[in-house]
């Protein structure tokens, strides 16, 4: 019986019964006393257990008075890991502020869960690594205004430059939630002047002030129909479905991946085909582009003539470019 095997075995021995003596223990787990007050000791330190020794039960238990604390599997899944790893990396890059005298012990917390059997925080972060990608930088105060107003539920007064136009524009919004996505924050927002739900780049929001207005409540069956029909974070009511052909070779990828939770995916002639609900084409034409010659839309129609003519204007602009002399 391993290391591992072992914590479990006197997990459950104390949660079956209201004391253990300490001969079932060596008994059961087929170890000396030594190492089994040392596997003790670790579950305590480690994974805060709170295991005492019953003087008049002459017998281990756990204290009735803490927090119950689950063991970590063998090994943790995929995503148990990059939660502890994007977490603890949220943490260490989180600006000064209010949390501040907050943040270490949290980040210990997570080293301790992260620790597999004798090997270090910093050997698992070593092999084990999350790399953020493409995340712009947001202004702390903003945030700060944001969030604050969010949890207040009050209004907001801001100033939002929409990258498209080039133009920045002055808004009252209320707050309904912050949403964390490939690695940038979205503010999902009732726009009072454009009478709709909205949806923000967090780092596009130049100002915030909070208003001493009482928030517009949006319910989230309301906000899940509006926002999270289509494909992206820029969805919509709305919706309409992509059709997507990828090639053979593509389809070794493409049939493992999730688009969207309402999905289809089927092999047809030897390729694959993907179908997506989408309201909003921004992220699904990006999305689209990466895979070059891999992917066809077949359909809709409007979907797949503006992935042609973007790919015609690359390639212009390619051809432009090796004329020159």
């Amino acid at each position: 019986m391993d290391r591992s095997e072992r914590f479990y075995k006197i997990n459950a021995m104390l949660r079956a019964r209201r004391s253990v003596p300490l001969q079932d223990f060596t008994a059961a787990l087929e170890v000396s006393v030594a190492t089994f007050k040392r596997d003790l000791e670790y579950l305590r330190d480690r994974f805060g257990m709170a295991i005492l020794w019953d003087r008049a039960c002459h017998g281990y238990r756990l204290d009735p008075g803490s927090p119950h604390h689950e063991l970590p599997g063998l090994w943790f899944s995929g995503s148990e890991i990059y939660a502890l790893l994007a977490m603890h990396h949220l943490l260490a890059n989180l600006d000064p502020g209010l949390l501040a005298p907050h943040i270490k012990p949290l980040q210990d917390r997570i080293q301790a869960l992260i620790k597999k059997d004798d090997h270090s925080f910093e050997e698992v972060a070593r092999r084990v690594r999350v790399l953020p990608m493409a995340a712009r930088g947001i202004e702390p105060a903003s945030f700060q205004a944001i969030a604050q107003a969010l949890l207040a539920r009050r209004r907001l007064r801001i100033l939002h430059y929409h990258r498209a136009r080039n133009e920045e524009t002055e808004r009252d919004i209320s707050p309904q939630r912050l949403v964390h996505y490939r690695d940038n924050w979205y503010l999902d927002a009732w726009d009072h002047g454009k009478n709709a739900l909205r949806v923000f780049s967090v780092d596009a929001i130049r100002r915030a002030a909070m208003l001493n207005v009482k928030a517009r409540e949006i319910s989230d069956k309301t906000l899940d129909a509006e926002l999270g029909r289509g494909y992206g974070i820029f969805a919509g009511r709305k919706t309409q479905w992509a059709r997507l052909r990828f090639t053979v070779e593509r389809a070794r990828w493409i049939t493992r991946e999730q688009w969207h939770p309402k999905q289809k995916g089927y092999e047809k002639d030897g390729a694959y085909i993907l179908e997506v609900p989408y309201s909003d084409d921004r992220e699904l034409l990006m999305d689209i582009l990466k895979y070059g010659p891999d992917v066809e839309v077949i359909a809709p129609a409007s979907l797949r003539h503006e992935v042609a003519e973007r790919l015609r204007m690359a390639a212009q602009r390619y051809n432009e470019t090796e004329r020159r002399p």
